[in-house]
C-alpha cells in the first residue's frame, strides 16, 4: 500500500462554515476509501479565504485587539481541521472503520531572508471590486491584486518551506497506523533562530507544504483536489488544451510560457515537479472528482 498526501484548497472548501461542513461531507467518502484500501493517508488543507476572513473579522471588529497573523493561521487550522477530522470520522463510524483521525497545529519553518517578505504574493481572504479594493489598501495599508479575473484580493508574502517542525509527530501517527491532518494552510510560519522559533506574518502555500511534508515522511502520491477539473494552457482562448498526463519537462516548458498563473495555478505545478522529481507521481484534479483522481482517472498526471 501507498502513502499518499491529499492537499484540499481553501478556495474549495466553500465560503462559509456551513458550505465547508457540506463540502467535505462529499469528499469524505473516497477519502476514506483511500483509508479502507489499506493507505496511510496525510491530508492538507488551504485557508486563503479562511484566514483573510478571521483577519478581517478582527479587523473589523470595535471591542476585541487585531489578532496577529501567525494566530489566525493557528485558528484556521483548528476550525478546517475540525471540520475535517469530524466529516471523516463520521464516514469511517459509517463504514465500521476502527481508525483514529486527528489535526496537528504544524509550525513551519521558513527563512527570514527569503524574497517573498519583499514581493508579497500568496491572495488572501475574500473577492473584491476594483473600488472596494482600493478603499481596503487605503485603510488598511494592504496590498490589493487583481486574481485570475475573479476580482481583487489581498496578498501577503509567500516564504518558501524549509522544514515541518512537527514532523516526527506526524511520521509516528502514520507509522501507527493513524490518519493525520496537517500543514493547514501551508502551516503557521516560523523562523527558527538557535533552536527558538518565532511567529511571522505571511501565507505559506499549502501546496508547497504538502509537498515538504510528503518528501520528509517519504509518501508516494500528492493529490491537489482544487476548483478546477484539470490544468489547461491558453486558458479561457479559442485554443485552450486539457493536460492530461503531463511530463516534468514538458510542464517547465510551459512555465516559461508563462502559461499559469502566479497566485493561483502556477504554485501547485511548482508543488507538483518538486514532489514528483524523484520518480513519484502527483495529481491536480478537481474536489468532484477526487473518487475518480485517486484512482488515477481524472485531473492532470504529473509523473517524475
Amino acid at each position: 500500500m501507498s502513502r499518499i498526501v491529499v492537499s484540499l484548497g481553501g478556495n474549495a472548501l466553500g465560503k462559509n462554515a456551513e458550505e465547508q461542513k457540506n463540502l467535505l461531507k462529499n469528499v469524505s467518502t473516497p477519502i476514506v476509501e483511500l483509508i479502507k484500501s489499506g493507505h496511510e493517508v496525510i491530508i492538507a488543507h488551504g485557508n486563503g479565504p479562511q484566514v483573510g476572513m478571521i483577519n478581517l473579522a478582527f479587523g473589523e471588529s470595535k471591542s476585541t485587539p487585531l489578532m496577529p497573523f501567525p494566530e489566525c493561521g493557528a485558528m484556521s487550522q483548528g476550525y478546517i481541521g475540525y471540520h475535517m477530522q469530524n466529516a471523516i470520522a463520521n464516514e469511517l463510524t459509517r463504514q465500521n472503520i476502527n481508525k483514529s483521525i486527528a489535526s496537528i497545529v504544524t509550525q513551519v519553518i521558513v527563512d527570514e531572508n527569503d524574497s517573498a517578505f519583499q514581493n508579497p504574493t500568496k491572495p488572501i481572504g475574500s473577492f473584491y471590486t476594483k473600488e472596494e479594493a482600493d478603499v481596503l489598501a487605503k485603510e488598511n495599508d494592504y496590498i490589493m491584486v487583481e486574481d485570475s479575473g475573479r476580482g481583487y484580493r489581498r496578498v501577503v508574502p509567500s516564504p518558501m518551506p524549509i522544514d515541518v517542525k512537527e514532523k516526527e509527530i506526524i511520521d509516528s501517527l502514520l507509522n501507527a497506523n493513524h490518519i493525520v491532518i496537517t500543514v493547514g494552510g501551508g502551516g503557521i510560519p516560523v523562523t527558527s533562530h538557535n533552536g527558538i522559533l518565532t511567529g511571522v506574518p505571511a501565507v505559506i502555500d499549502k501546496d508547497n507544504a504538502s509537498a515538504k511534508i510528503g518528501e520528509l515522511v517519504n509518501a508516494d502520491y500528492l493529490y491537489i483536489l482544487t476548483a478546477v477539473d484539470n490544468v489547461y494552457v491558453n486558458f479561457g482562448k479559442e485554443n485552450q488544451k486539457q493536460l492530461d498526463e503531463i511530463t516534468i519537462p514538458e510542464l517547465k516548458e510551459y512555465i516559461d510560457q508563462k502559461q499559469f498563473a502566479e497566485g493561483s495555478m502556477l504554485p501547485k505545478i511548482k508543488a507538483c515537479i518538486n514532489f514528483a522529481k524523484d520518480g513519484k507521481t502527483a495529481v491536480i484534479a478537481s474536489l468532484n472528482n477526487a473518487k475518480e483522481a485517486f484512482e488515477l482517472k481524472a485531473g492532470t498526471i504529473i509523473k517524475g
